[in-house]
């Protein structure tokens, strides 16, 4: 059974940074595309940043320049880094993943919260 598991969230001053990270298990095949996702409560959940197998990257324009999206493929594990974090980047983070060439997701984690302050 594959499962995504988030880590890495918490709490942040504006300006400062942190990693998110998320472990894939249940599966020794290579992922096609994932991503990351954010969601504040009571609003539609957004696309951050997504990585391909062919180490295509797209990058959402509200955090260009600010997170990079990273992949381990030995460790099955992605990585998100934020940085210049903004009270706007509060929310919860979710990693998603397809094993199909598709960029719609098939599996997402359950998430991590990410809070920033100003």
């Amino acid at each position: 059974q594959v499962q995504l598991v988030e880590s890495g969230g918490g709490s942040a001053q504006s300006g400062g940074s942190l990693r998110l990270s998320c472990a894939v298990s249940g599966t020794s095949y290579r992922t096609y595309c994932m991503g990351w996702y954010r969601q504040v409560p009571g609003k539609e959940r957004e696309a951050v940043a997504r990585i391909d197998r062919a180490g295509g990257i797209w990058y959402a324009e509200f955090v260009k320049g600010r997170f990079t999206i990273s992949q381990d493929n030995a460790k099955s594990t992605l990585f998100l880094q934020m940085n210049s974090l903004e009270p706007d980047d509060t929310a919860i983070y979710y990693c998603a993943a397809t094993w199909r060439i598709s960029y719609n997701m098939d599996y997402w984690g359950k998430g991590t919260l990410v809070t920033i302050s100003s």
